[in-house]
């Protein structure tokens, strides 16, 4: 049986390319912003694309923090792709303004360092050798970014009882995260919908966990 999986429509997101790329890996994809469908999908993805304080305001209006609060402390699983992944975590800082997050994660997105920027186009990352997101993908797999903010130092602690979050670095300019697993989150700041056939087989893993 196919994973029912909602690509969350708050109108911040590249919600047809993501919808194509889960429906190719084998989901039963539905793009909307229905509360119930949202909640009682086996999987959510929270895309996003622009800027962390518009993205932050639209997914609040459309009570997707809510949403993902409410998926995640019943275990449900949830991802975020690009400014998708870096709302999860406590703020965002754009200009010198500050907007909060969903603050799922500790951490600050912030400009990135580097002599071009946005950092766009192919690049490799560094994941942990037992991630069950990167699962089955060479160590020199390229995935496409496209962005000029990111989370450059990570924060949360590792708790004594509980796994601790899978990190998964890239590099431009300076290092940033580019891809989480903790739990039922997962989050990736690049784009596995344009990333050809490594994308695709990430997003087979991510829903062979759903």
């Amino acid at each position: 049986m196919s994973k029912r999986v909602v690509v969350f429509d708050y109108g911040f997101g590249n919600v047809r390319s993501a919808e194509r790329a889960l429906a190719h890996a084998g989901a039963d994809v539905e793009i909307t912003a229905d509360f119930d469908e949202a909640m009682n999908a086996h999987g959510l993805l929270v895309p996003g694309v622009g800027a962390f304080a518009a993205c932050m305001r639209g997914l609040t209006e459309a009570r997707g923090d809510w949403i993902i609060g409410r998926r995640l402390s019943g275990g449900r699983p949830v991802m975020g792709i690009c400014v998708g992944m870096q709302v999860l975590f406590s703020r965002g800082v754009e200009h010198g303004v500050e907007t909060a997050g969903c603050d799922e994660w500790p951490g600050t997105v912030e400009p990135l360092h580097a002599p071009v920027v946005p950092h766009m186009g192919w690049n490799t990352v560094k994941a942990p050798q037992d991630s069950a997101l990167f699962a089955g993908l060479d160590a020199e797999a390229r995935y496409y970014f496209v962005h000029s903010y990111a989370v450059r130092t990570w924060e949360l602690e590792p708790a004594e009882h509980l796994r601790a979050p899978q990190v998964t670095w890239s590099h431009h300019g300076e290092p940033f995260v580019a891809a989480v697993e903790n739990g039922p989150l997962w989050a990736t700041q690049f784009h596995p919908e344009k990333s050809g056939e490594a994308g695709a087989r990430l997003l087979r893993n991510w829903l062979e966990t759903l």
